[in-house]
């Protein structure tokens, strides 16, 4: 299966693809010593495609590059068969995927990267007064794209005037990190968000700086520009981002949305109906068991276990949940919904009826 990952979801979803075992074929350069004519070595680096049997992989989403390590099975007169080599997979950068058995969670993680609709594609700017992150959401994937920090003086007394120039300072420094960052040929909306009225502010400094300047990307999409009030300008508060329903009715159709939604589900259902809802492998196996579990929720970080035969369990698991007429859900560990379903065990299930005995169970 030949792959060109275009944007860091299509390198998260090769990270997940890419099990021990498999073989990965690509164009890499390696250092060869070649002899020279006074007799010495010289070091050269060479271009060449190497096929390796995968031992490893690291996914370094800051650099968005797949580091995959493993044996050399290609012949190839600079690099032994046997020999260890990595390869850096990059965006753009073409590479064969081989597997002995595609199973079929493999499969839905394919046409799901496949899938041009499924992603989220959201630029979210979360501040308050003198913090901002800009992060950019695809369907598998969350990115800090610029955090800005400001010392701003206190507002009241004869730092006022202080006061409202650092404020300024810290729009423009968050103004000029939004040009570089949010691509409106890319993402669907752009969400500012804050507790108070720090948007507001912000949003009005955006407008008229866009007006002044003639800022065409901004003044031409303006109207998918919304603001959503959260509890704090931190990180963590981008699933109150995703929870609004200006933006989910901007998202509804897409994975990151379905995965929210289903999350919510699955907390409310455990709040107000808790026989009806269960976490950790062993109640949901039994719920599954008794043919109970409606909807599955479970993390792609299962699917990456160093054990085979724990892949193979879970790949069976959601095969067997789908065909007893149960939906699954595949969080991403790289969104914040995937972080919350991470913390309750990685596995969790919203039951078609109550299972009050199953609080009797060991976890």
């Amino acid at each position: 299966m030949q792959m060109i990952p275009e944007e860091a979801d299509d390198l998260w979803a090769a990270y997940n693809l890419i099990s021990e075992d498999d073989y990965v074929l690509a164009v890499t350069v390696r250092k060869v010593l070649r002899e020279v004519a006074s007799g010495g070595r010289d070091a050269e680096r060479v271009k060449l495609k190497l096929e390796i049997k995968v031992e490893a992989v690291e996914y370094d989403k800051d650099g968005a590059i797949l580091r995959i390590r493993g044996k050399n099975v290609l012949e190839n007169e600079h690099v032994k068969i046997g020999a260890f080599h990595t390869l850096e997979i990059e965006l753009h950068r073409p590479f064969v995927l081989r597997k002995d058995v595609w199973d079929s969670m493999s499969l839905d993680m394919l046409h799901q990267a496949a899938d041009p609709t499924a992603s989220a594609d959201l630029a979210v700017i979360i501040m308050q007064e003198g913090l901002a992150h800009i992060m950019l959401i695809g369907k598998s994937v969350t990115l800090t794209r610029s955090r800005i920090e400001v010392s701003i003086p206190r507002k009241h007394g004869p730092a006022i005037a202080g006061y409202e120039t650092a404020l300024k300072k810290f729009f423009e420094n968050v103004l000029q990190a939004f040009l570089k960052h949010v691509d409106f040929k890319v993402v669907r909306c752009a969400v500012i968000a804050s507790p108070g009225f720090t948007k507001d502010q912000f949003h009005r400094h955006l407008l008229l700086e866009a007006e002044r300047k003639q800022l065409r990307s901004i003044i031409e999409n303006k109207s998918r520009i919304v603001l959503v009030h959260t509890t704090s300008g931190y990180k963590h508060s981008v699933r109150e981002v995703l929870d609004a329903p200006n933006v989910m009715s901007m998202i509804k159709d897409t994975k990151a949305a379905q995965e929210v939604r289903a999350l919510e589900e699955f907390f409310n259902m455990l709040s107000n109906d808790p026989d009806r809802a269960c976490y950790g492998p062993k109640h949901v196996e039994v719920a599954h068991e008794r043919m109970a579990i409606q909807t599955l929720l479970i993390t792609d970080e299962l699917f990456r276990s160093a054990n085979v035969m724990t892949r193979k369990k879970y790949n069976k698991f959601v095969s067997s949940v789908k065909a007893s007429g149960g939906n699954a859900h595949l969080f991403s560990s790289m969104h914040v919904s995937g972080e919350q379903l991470a913390q309750l065990t990685g596995i969790a299930a919203v039951l078609r009826f109550p299972l009050p005995d199953l609080d009797d169970l060991e976890m």
